[in-house]
């Protein structure tokens, strides 16, 4: 009879972890994972990193996805980017402003990072993230406004 094996040591499980979050493109197109309990994937465009260990992004007040992680602030993020980024930041979702300047129909939301899963592997590599077309021009000037928010506060380590 085999030997029962934890989690932690199966490597079926098993991902190894890095100490810091990489730096990816600002265009990169994330996955937001939330519980309720079951759960719940939604694509959230431009994350903003804020440090080795805390992510920064917009989400449109009506989110179900934003009524679950103020319910269950445990989320994950997956991160797939050019550069070879592909990682699962695992941590407690918080929203730091109701409403963003220029923008009071989203809220900002700050991810302090617990896990980082370092899904790279050596027989591929990830040339492109995800990616989306614009279809209207006024959509991505206000991203790009949220997101110039973002890296400001997270520059200035305001509201985070």
């Amino acid at each position: 009879m085999a030997a029962a094996i934890s989690p932690a040591e199966d490597p079926a499980t098993d991902h190894p972890e890095l100490e810091a979050l990489p730096v990816w493109p600002q265009e990169t197109i994330a996955v937001l994972v939330t519980t309720d309990p079951a759960p719940h994937a939604i694509p959230v465009s431009w994350p903003v990193r804020a440090g080795d260990r805390r992510i920064l992004l917009s989400l449109k007040f009506d989110r179900g996805s934003l009524a679950r992680l103020r319910e269950r602030p445990q989320v994950a993020l997956l991160i797939l980017g050019g550069g070879n980024v592909a990682l699962c930041a695992r941590g407690a979702a918080k929203v730091i402003a109701e409403e963003m300047p220029g923008a009071d129909d989203y809220v900002a939301v700050r991810l302090d990072v617990d896990v980082i899963d370092d899904h790279r592997q050596s027989a591929f590599a990830v040339a492109q993230g995800i990616q989306r077309t614009v279809l209207d021009d006024s959509e991505l000037r206000a991203l790009e406004h949220r997101v110039a928010t973002l890296k400001s506060w997270a520059e200035n380590e305001e509201k985070i």
